[in-house]
């Protein structure tokens, strides 16, 4: 897939990572002095590849977009995917999806510019320089239209790749989520000592009745055996089963994460008289902690603020991290020190009519999510003058 306007770059589409140079890959995607995105790296989307978490049935095949120079060198790439359904984006399209059923077209397949399962802010555009760049936005939505794909969707890009993405035709969707900010604390004392003093004494509680009778431990790398991983998963199978019906990710997953990225894993893990009884997954970037995935075999009071915030709070202020992101939605983490920011994606739409109806959509929806933002901002727990 040649791209014309210019001529010195080649764009084409890989069915896997498999092919695609690790190290060129990576050099792109995670490049010196930009910060660390382990979601975004070779070997994490490639392990998704590789345990049939993406490809197969799944609903996801990689069509990843790839730019070479004349000399054959990778000079730039996008994670794509073909995608058969809405599922595991974060960011919802099923009344799109639905408009244009009803109005007698097809939605699906589309493509997906993405880290699957992950609603986690990071680059989607690797590129050398802008001009690989604009071939790769055009080259994904000529590949929707070689794909006979209805659309084109960035999910969780940068803000810059968003402001870039509008300028080249697509529609820009805001979304929130919050995170945690680390300015600096020596110890989760100032954290508390930052709050007004209702909202410390309520945290305080919440860890005491929390962790009662249970001791936390942190595993880290190596630490995280097998038994771990297969404690970890069956919490994990546990809490997808009852928030989405079927988890994306499976065992070998686990195996293939720890065996290829154990440096970035972080396990908090709660043993009641040395049996385990919750875990919560964390995953180290180079100044953020992330935490995806956690679950319980016991239902015990307020565990899930402790493992999933609290304890990943300690751990940043511990290590240095400046800034938690603990995931999407939850107003609950509003309370517990997490402020309200601003998430994006992109969209590109080939209906004349659809496309012009979810313009509309955004429009109004861009200033009310500002207006959500806003309004939350004033309600984080954080002292006010006292």
């Amino acid at each position: 897939m040649a791209d014309g306007a210019r001529d010195s770059v080649e764009i084409s589409l890989a069915p896997g990572l498999l092919g695609v140079d690790r190290a060129a890959w990576d050099a792109l995607a995670n490049p010196p002095g930009a910060r660390f995105d382990p979601f975004i790296a070779w070997d994490f989307l490639e392990a998704l590849e590789a345990t049939g978490c993406v490809g197969g049935r799944s609903g996801w095949e990689p069509r990843h977009l790839l730019a070479h120079d004349a000399s054959g060198a990778l000079v730039g790439a996008m994670p794509l995917y073909l995608k058969l359904h809405s599922m595991g984006e974060y960011v919802f399209d099923h009344s799109w999806a639905d408009a244009m059923r009803r109005a007698g077209g097809t939605y699906y397949p589309k493509l997906q510019c993405a880290a699957p399962f992950t609603p986690v802010t990071g680059r989607r555009i690797f590129a050398r320089d802008g001009a690989v760049a604009d071939a790769l936005v055009s080259g994904a939505i000529e590949a929707a239209r070689i794909l006979r794909a209805s659309s084109v969707h960035v999910t969780f890009p940068t803000e810059a790749e968003w402001n870039t993405l509008g300028d080249s035709g697509f529609l820009r969707r805001t979304g929130v989520q919050f995170h945690w900010d680390n300015p600096g604390y020596a110890g989760f004392a100032d954290f508390l000592a930052a709050l007004s003093s209702g909202k410390r004494k309520t945290i305080r509680r919440e860890r005491e009745r929390a962790t009662e009778g249970l001791t936390i431990h942190r595993l880290e790398g190596a630490d995280i055996t097998a038994g771990h991983w297969d404690f970890f998963f069956r919490c994990y199978m546990d809490t997808g089963a009852r928030k989405w019906g079927s988890p994306y990710l499976n065992r070998a997953f686990f195996t293939e994460l720890g065996a290829r990225m154990a440096a970035r894993c972080v396990l908090f893990l709660a043993a009641r008289d040395g049996r385990p009884v919750a875990a919560a997954l964390n995953l180290k970037g180079s100044d953020t902690l992330y935490g995806r995935y956690w679950g319980c075999t016991e239902d015990i009071p307020f565990l899930h603020f402790e493992l999933c915030y609290y304890q990943a709070m300690d751990y940043a202020i511990a290590h240095g991290f400046a800034r938690v992101e603990a995931g999407a939605q939850g107003e609950h983490k509003l309370l517990r020190g997490y402020a309200p920011v601003t998430t994006y994606s992109a969209h590109w739409i080939a209906h004349p009519g659809l496309r012009n109806a979810v313009a509309q959509f955004l429009e109004n929806e861009r200033p009310a999510v500002a207006d959500e933002i806003e309004a939350l901002a004033e309600h984080t727990p954080f002292r006010k003058g006292e």
